[in-house]
């Protein structure tokens, strides 16, 4: 398949496994990258040499194309910007702050910009500040997301009425079904987080890849929406959230409970009851764990097997 993304990122297929912070390093993206689709480094867990480190690897790992995620919050964001430079990335995916701050500066050194965006008139600024790309990423997503709450069925269309520039789907897409509806909305590729994170290249821990497996309908919510809101399961360290918003906890407090290594604690160390454990709602549809490369193949067959029936339907 040849569209807009494939011929922008140089890649076999339109599927990009998100930069999930303590998820997404050098093995998972090198295994996507290799698998045809686009890996991406999550730099958001990382201090800036790691970040180097990482990128190094990456490049040792594979000949393909590979990008890597920068949360636009992040404290030395200005060193991750230099290091993805001096290391020649070629591909940058920013999300959480203003695509206006950094999008010139990686473009004047030859990087491609793709924004992940929350809705249409944040499409829209990207599209101005010269992204080459956006991701609509629907109320779904694991991670940090929208205030909006807006699904990735009313989201996609929005987006993809609003700009030029391709846009790329994400938020509780696991498999070539919600890929095919993603294409069926408008989009010309996908984002996919939760399924890669139970992956075997996956940096995560066991007992976190192994309650994504074990995960129900019901079992993620959208918290924190007074500091950064972000999906994750529910555990012990959300009940001391929500007992902390109850009582009208103001952003402070949240932050202080928030900023002790929750995440890095829960999705790295394995501690399924104090950390902060973030997952997307198709977490519910994922029952294994395996290589990156086979999921990757396994969502492409799924998808074009639909295409190929449904272009034989008859009206």
């Amino acid at each position: 398949m040849t569209n807009r993304v494939t011929s922008l990122f140089n890649i076999k297929y339109p599927i990009i496994q998100a930069g999930m912070i303590w998820t997404a390093g050098w093995r998972l993206a090198s295994a996507v990258s290799n698998a045809g689709g686009l890996g991406l480094i999550g730099s958001g867990s990382m201090y800036p040499e790691i970040l180097r480190e990482h990128i190094r690897k990456c490049q040792q790992a594979t000949t393909h194309p590979f990008g890597v995620n920068i949360p636009l919050i992040y404290p030395a964001i200005d060193k991750h910007i230099q290091v993805v430079i001096e290391e020649g990335v070629k591909i940058v995916f920013s999300s959480a702050g203003n695509p206006k701050t950094w999008t010139p500066v990686l473009k004047q050194h030859g990087i491609m910009v793709v924004h992940v965006v929350p809705g249409s008139k944040y499409a829209l600024k990207a599209e101005d500040a010269g992204c080459d790309a956006v991701v609509a990423e629907g109320f779904e997503a694991g991670g940090h997301n929208g205030r909006e709450e807006t699904t990735t069925m009313c989201l996609v269309p929005s987006v993809c009425d609003a700009v030029k520039i391709p846009v790329l789907a994400a938020g509780g897409i696991t498999g070539g079904r919600a890929m095919m509806a993603a294409f069926a909305l408008g989009a010309e590729g996908v984002q996919i987080g939760s399924r890669f994170a139970a992956s075997l290249e996956s940096s995560s821990h066991v007992h976190f890849k192994q309650a994504i497996v074990d995960a129900k309908e019901g079992d993620t919510i959208l918290t924190l929406k007074q500091l950064i809101p972000v999906r994750m399961f529910k555990n012990k360290f959300f009940g001391e959230i929500q007992e902390a918003e109850k009582r009208c906890a103001d952003k402070e407090e949240l932050q202080i409970l928030l900023g002790r290594g929750r995440a890095k604690k829960g999705i790295f160390e394995g501690n399924m009851d104090e950390g902060e454990l973030e997952i997307g709602q198709a977490s519910a549809l994922i029952h294994d764990i395996k290589p990156a490369a086979k999921i990757l193949q396994d969502i492409w067959e799924e998808f074009r097997g639909l295409q190929k029936e449904t272009a034989g339907w008859a009206l």
